[in-house]
């Protein structure tokens, strides 16, 4: 889990080393973190049908040398192509390994204390995964941006190792499943491929070429065959009744605006502060190290901040913090104490407070044949809502990082990106809100006998119908 979370962040830091060793652009760059999320969001709900058919511990040991395989040859490629390719396949790896992994823990420490510790500590390296993968990036990015890449494989190597001895079989396994639904699988992940290419391609071709909006086109062509997919299939890899549900929709848009718009931020000051400030890449990672540290330190206090306040004011607060952050980025203020510090803090903040709450609340109303379901949908949406964004920000800073821009130009093109930061930060706060507003309920009758009218509304609040 500590590798999977990690992937997208330690390449963040190495990004303009890479762009500087290997002569690409931003727009072919943002590929490097969005192509990990391709993989993953585009291919996580495949991924699931995948271990169900072929069963988890086959499934998550094969991932693991895969992931290792990949992580190799993407450390010592040379070609924009294989890099991106590399990206995508570690990506679908981990939508292979982090669901699994934590259904491996569910199933194989009993329910109760043990269990719990289990989680506990699953959750611990995960929230941790982030900040580890920034303080390496920025330490192995000093000796060569090729470490980055390199380092995870022989620790992957390890744990296939670890895993074999300790992961027990699962042959009696019940499998409901009996299709891949292999053409719904590729129509969405062709869908966000096409979609994120088709983003970065406009400041480099225009509106008018057919390598932008062709590809924004077959993007959208591609959602609606996916969804005419699904809904000839007989086993759908996605129920699209569960869109029905307002607190999951409300929890998967507000993870993917945070998610987007911190990547999004972490993208945009990277270039800031390595390409036009001269920061070097261990101390870009420790400015950066405020936001992500605290969710680490306080995973583990989480589950008692939901119990004792609830999810949806926690959503609300969560979102309003790192907004507010974001809007600090606007003005110019020189050094870091008041430029980017209260920034990192602000967001840090914000992820304390809802990141658990988020998830908590996403399957919290819905039936429990559905919350796997809706799992995934969650978790699909986190993930594209770090590439749609990561690849917007990078084709609105396109401009500025030209060797050619005048610094103006850089300036303005640096504000665009951050305006777009704020504006995705701004649609997470109303979606908190929304779900923060209270319910009005109509006040039950009481009267000495009962309503058998098959009119009479039911007076159980929606939360209440699930355990």
């Amino acid at each position: 889990m500590l590798i999977d979370a990690l992937e997208v962040s330690v390449v963040l830091v190495a990004l303009p080393s890479i762009g500087a060793d290997l002569g690409l652009p931003v727009t072919t760059l943002q590929w490097a973190v969005s192509g990990f999320a391709a993989g993953f969001g585009g291919l996580l709900l495949f991924g699931s049908r995948v271990v169900a058919l072929l069963g988890r511990r086959r499934v998550y040991l094969a991932a693991l040398l895969v992931f290792a395989a990949a992580s190799v040859v993407s450390g010592l490629t040379s070609d924009p192509g294989v890099l991106v390719a590399t990206r995508f396949v570690k990506g679908f790896c981990a939508a292979l390994t982090a669901p699994t992994g934590l259904a491996i823990i569910t199933t194989t420490f009993p329910e109760g204390r043990a269990r719990d510790r289990a989680l506990s500590v699953y959750t611990l390296f995960g929230a941790g995964g982030f900040t580890a993968g920034l303080l390496l990036s920025g330490l192995l990015t000093q000796v060569s941006w090729r470490l980055t890449l390199l380092f995870p494989a022989p620790v992957v190597l390890v744990l296939f190792l670890l895993g074999f001895r300790s992961i027990p079989r699962s042959a009696g396994e019940a499998v409901r499943a009996r299709h891949y639904d292999a053409a719904g699988a590729v129509a969405f992940a062709g869908a966000v491929l096409a979609l994120v290419q088709g983003i970065v391609s406009v400041p480099v071709h225009g509106w008018a070429d057919v390598r932008s909006t062709g590809l924004l086109c077959l993007g959208t062509v591609l959602l609606a065959v996916f969804g005419a997919v699904e809904r000839a299939a007989p086993e759908p890899l996605i129920r699209f009744s569960v869109l029905a549900n307002g607190a999951m929709v409300r929890s998967a848009v507000g993870a993917a605006c945070l998610n987007g718009s911190y990547l999004g931020l972490l993208f945009v000051t990277t270039f800031q502060l390595q390409a036009l400030q001269g920061w070097d890449p261990l101390r870009t990672a420790l400015a950066f190290v405020p936001a992500a540290a605290p969710l680490a330190v306080t995973a583990l206090l989480s589950g008692k901040l939901v119990n004792r306040f609830g999810t949806a004011p926690l959503i609300a607060v969560g979102a309003l913090l790192p907004f507010l952050g974001y809007l600090l980025r606007l003005p110019h203020f020189p050094g870091y104490a008041l430029g980017l510090l209260p920034t990192m803090l602000l967001v840090g903040a914000g992820f304390v407070l809802s990141f658990t709450a988020l998830n908590a609340q996403a399957t919290s109303e819905l039936p429990p044949a559905e919350r796997g379901a809706g799992s995934g949908l969650y978790q699909t949406a986190v993930q594209t809502g770090a590439m749609v964004v990561t690849a917007l920000v990078a084709a609105l800073l396109a401009a500025g990082l030209d060797p050619r821009a005048t610094a103006a130009e850089a300036a303005a093109a640096s504000r665009s990106a951050l305006w777009l930061v704020v504006s995705v930060g701004a649609l997470g706060l109303l979606v908190g809100l929304a779900g923060a507003r209270p319910r009005h309920r109509r006040p039950a009758v009481r009267s000495g006998r009962r309503d058998r009218s098959p009119a009479a509304p039911r007076a159980t609040p929606p939360a209440s119908r699930n355990p």
